[in-house]
C-alpha cells in the first residue's frame, strides 16, 4: 500500500528530507519505494537493527550491482568497479575487517587529538584572509578547504594539486551519491576514477623508496606484509580522500547554516565553548551529511511482519532515525546541550564511519574559531540548493556577510 509518494528526487525532498521522512514514519516506517526499488527504513529501532546486522545484511553495493547489470554494460564500469570494489565501506567481513583493522588505529580520538593544532592553525589562516572582506561562501571558501588540507596532508599527498582532486572528486560522486540531475553519470565517474588513479599511482612508487609515517607509506607497508595488491592501495587512498573531505565540507556547511538560523545557538557556543563537543554531536543528529545509507538481504529476513526477500535493497534513512520523537525529545529542535544523543550520522555496527572521531574534531574547531571570532553571518540569499542526492545533504553554494566581533 502506497501511503506517500516516491518520488525522492522531488525539490521538497531534496530541500527538506526531514518532512517528508517524518511523514513517512508516520505513515509507513517500513516502506516499500516503487520508484526507487527498495524498501526505505524510517524508524529508529529498525535503522540501528539493520545497520549492526551484518550477517543478513550486505553493504556489498559494487557486488550487487554486477549482478544487476549484462556482461557488456559492466565493461563501460570497468574503472568504477575496478575501483569501488574494493572500498571497504562497500564490503562485507573478511576485506572489510582486514582493510578496517588496518586503519583503526590512524582515526582514534587519541591520534586525531594530536591533529587538532593542525587544524586550528588551518582555520585559523582562513579567518584570517576571509575576515577583512565581511563575506565568503561558506562551502568552497571555508567548509571545504578545511578537510581537503588536513586529509591530503594525513595521506601524504601535495595540497598543491586540491583543486584537481576536489573536481575528480565531485566526479566519482556523481556515481557514489546517486544523482539524478547528471544523466551521464557513469560517463563522468569514470573519468573521474580513472584521473585520480593516474594521478596517485606515480606518488604510491615514489613512496615506496621513502616510506615515513603518513597513510600512503602505512598501506605500502601492509601490502609488503601481504594481502594488499598496488590497486588496494591506491583505492583506498582514493576512498580516503573522497570520504576525508566530502561529508566533513557537508557537516561544517550544515552545521554553520543551522547555527544561523538559530542565532540564540551561535551565542550560546560563544558564550560557553565547552558546550562544542556536545553541539557537534546535535549537529550530526539534526542536520548531517549523510541522509541515507544502503544495505541488501543476503537472505530472507523477517522485521515487524514485514518480509525483505534476499537480494532486496534497503535504503537505511538515517537523518529520519535522528529524528525519530521515540528516540529523541523534541527531535525537530536544535538543543546544543542534548544528552543522551545516540544519533546514527556515522551509521552504526561495523560500518560506523572509521573518520568520525576526525569529523567531528575538524567540525569543533571550525565552528568554535567562527563563532568566537565572527557575529552570527546573514544569509545572502535565501535561495540555496541542495545537490539532488539521496545519499548526501550537501549545499552547492552558502554565500554570507558577517561582522567581526569588537
Amino acid at each position: 500500500m502506497t501511503i506517500i509518494h516516491d518520488d525522492l528526487m522531488t525539490p521538497e525532498v531534496i530541500n527538506d528530507p526531514h518532512t517528508y521522512y517524518r511523514a513517512l514514519r508516520e505513515a509507513e516506517p517500513i516502506h516499500y519505494n516503487e520508484k526507487w526499488g527498495g524498501w526505505v527504513l524510517t524508524n529508529y529501532d529498525d535503522v540501528v537493527q539493520v545497520l549492526r546486522d551484518q550477517y543478513r545484511f550486505s553493504s556489498d553495493r559494487m557486488g550487487f550491482l554486477a549482478r544487476e547489470l549484462s556482461e557488456e554494460q559492466k565493461g563501460g564500469y570497468a574503472p568504477i568497479f575496478e575501483v569501488l570494489s574494493r572500498w571497504f565501506v562497500f564490503a562485507d567481513p573478511p576485506f572489510h575487517t582486514r582493510l578496517r583493522l588496518l586503519l583503526n588505529p590512524l582515526f582514534t580520538p587519541k591520534i586525531v587529538g594530536t591533529f587538532r593544532p593542525m587544524v586550528q592553525e588551518i582555520v585559523t589562516g582562513l579567518l584570517d584572509t576571509m575576515e577583512p572582506r565581511g563575506r565568503m561562501e561558506v562551502v568552497r571558501d571555508f567548509a571545504y578547504q578545511v578537510p581537503m588540507s588536513v586529509i591530503l596532508a594525513l595521506i601524504g599527498m601535495p595540497d598543491l594539486d586540491r583543486e584537481k582532486i576536489k573536481h575528480w572528486s565531485e566526479q566519482i560522486g556523481v556515481f557514489f551519491f546517486i544523482r539524478a540531475d547528471e544523466p551521464r553519470r557513469r560517463e563522468i565517474a569514470c573519468e573521474g576514477v580513472t584521473s585520480m588513479v593516474d594521478y596517485i599511482r606515480p606518488l604510491v612508487e615514489q613512496r615506496k623508496n621513502d616510506l615515513n609515517d603518513d597513510i600512503i607509506s602505512v598501506l605500502i607497508r601492509a601490502q609488503q606484509e601481504g594481502g594488499l595488491d598496488d590497486m588496494d592501495v591506491i583505492s583506498t587512498i582514493i576512498l580516503l580522500i573522497f570520504g576525508g573531505h566530502e561529508t566533513t565540507m557537508n557537516l561544517i556547511t550544515n552545521g554553520t547554516l543551522a547555527l544561523m538560523r538559530h542565532p540564540g545557538a551561535w551565542e550560546k557556543l560563544h558564550d560557553d565553548p565547552s558546550i562544542v563537543e556536545k553541539a557537534v554531536e546535535e549537529l550530526l543528529r539534526y542536520d548531517g551529511s549523510v541522509k541515507t545509507t544502503v544495505r541488501w538481504a543476503k537472505e530472507d529476513v523477517e522485521l515487524k511482519g514485514t518480509t525483505f526477500k534476499k537480494g532486496e535493497r534497503l535504503l537505511i534513512a538515517l537523518s529520519a532515525a535522528n529524528r525519530d520523537p521515540a528516540q529523541f525529545s523534541n527531535p525537530d529542535s536544535l538543543d546544543l546541550t542534548r544528552d543522551p544523543n545516540a544519533h546514527v550520522a556515522f551509521a552504526h555496527g561495523i560500518h560506523t564511519c572509521i573518520g568520525g572521531p576526525l569529523a567531528r574534531m575538524e567540525a569543533q574547531e571550525s565552528l568554535l574559531a567562527m563563532t568566537k571570532r565572527l557575529t552570527c553571518p546573514v544569509l545572502e540569499t535565501d535561495d540555496l540548493h541542495y545537490v539532488p542526492s539521496v545519499i548526501h545533504r550537501a549545499l552547492e553554494k552558502m554565500p554570507v556577510t558577517f561582522k567581526k566581533r569588537s
